[in-house]
């Protein structure tokens, strides 16, 4: 009976975070999000009327589309350079350990910290990035730009989370029995073959895992775009975490803030439940 209590106890302080940091939250920003609330002005119940004007703002629709365009791009291009890279330094070579650390180093920066080092290196008139371009003849209006500007936050995220594809990639790379590739030697000598029938197909469970893991994250991502933009040039890269943000810390609106945060909510637990339900249905 003793240890059966010493059980409960330890979990005891998982279990109140879990309620305190998000049970409650979730519970009380839902509760909100049908109230008209705004600070200092009190609150008054209005029904779903904070979801109505959602769908019939601009700047709404605006951050749906700028938030998929730019995890889209950058999760394709992550998973991308992440296999390539994996299925490179994956083999023997001088020197793969110190590769191998420098390239995993990205991942520990801070978003905020690269948006704030991507001022100066997006910088119009001096900045490395146009020092570059300048050998080629080109000028890059980087951040005062619309589609540039999108560009500059997806070069920046794709060189702190292609890393963590590199990472998940290799650990699948190495897991891949070396017989296979022996016996697949023996029938052809085409790499590409070989990539394309034997590693591609077993790779191909982490694959989906990574870009739906990568999915939910780009989807969430503020503090580099806010950092590197803030948002602009106009609202080329508000995206909507930005959109929020705005709504409840700028404009002090929390009643509409919330219903934006649980309209986004829906829309990602769509997305992630029909992935894996397309997951289940190929590995039945």
């Amino acid at each position: 009976m003793r240890e059966g209590k010493a059980r409960y106890l330890f979990l005891m302080p998982s279990v109140c975070w879990i309620l305190v940091f998000t049970i409650f939250p979730l519970v009380y920003a839902a509760r909100l999000s049908f109230f008209s609330f705004q600070l200092g002005r009190g609150m008054s119940f209005i029904g779903g009327w904070n979801y109505v004007d959602v769908f019939n703002y601009s700047r709404f629709w605006n951050s749906i589309i700028t938030t998929f365009f730019i995890a889209a791009v950058s999760v394709s291009v992550e998973t991308g350079l992440g296999l390539l890279l994996a299925l490179h330094f994956g083999r023997e070579m001088p020197g793969n350990k110190i590769f191998r650390s420098l390239l995993s180093m990205p991942l520990f920066a801070t978003p905020v910290a690269v948006g704030f080092l991507g001022l100066t290196i997006f910088y119009e008139r001096y900045g490395p990035a146009n020092l570059f371009m300048s050998l080629f003849g080109l000028q890059v209006p980087w951040l005062s730009n619309t589609f540039w500007a999108k560009m500059s936050v997806i070069i920046l995220d794709t060189w702190i989370w292609t890393p963590f594809c590199f990472l998940v990639f290799l650990a699948g790379v190495h897991s891949i029995p070396e017989e296979m590739y022996e016996v697949a030697y023996l029938d052809t000598q085409s790499r590409l073959k070989i990539f394309r029938f034997i590693t591609l197909p077993l790779l191909s469970p982490l694959i989906g895992i990574i870009v739906i893991l990568r999915l939910i994250e780009a989807l969430k991502i503020f503090g580099l775009p806010y950092s590197l933009t803030t948002g602009g040039p106009g609202t080329a890269t508000e995206v909507y975490p930005i959109l929020v943000y705005r709504m409840a810390l700028k404009h002090f609106d929390f009643g509409y803030a919330s219903a934006l945060g649980f309209v986004f909510l829906a829309i990602v637990m769509t997305i992630v439940i029909t992935f894996f339900k397309r997951l289940r249905r190929i590995y039945e």
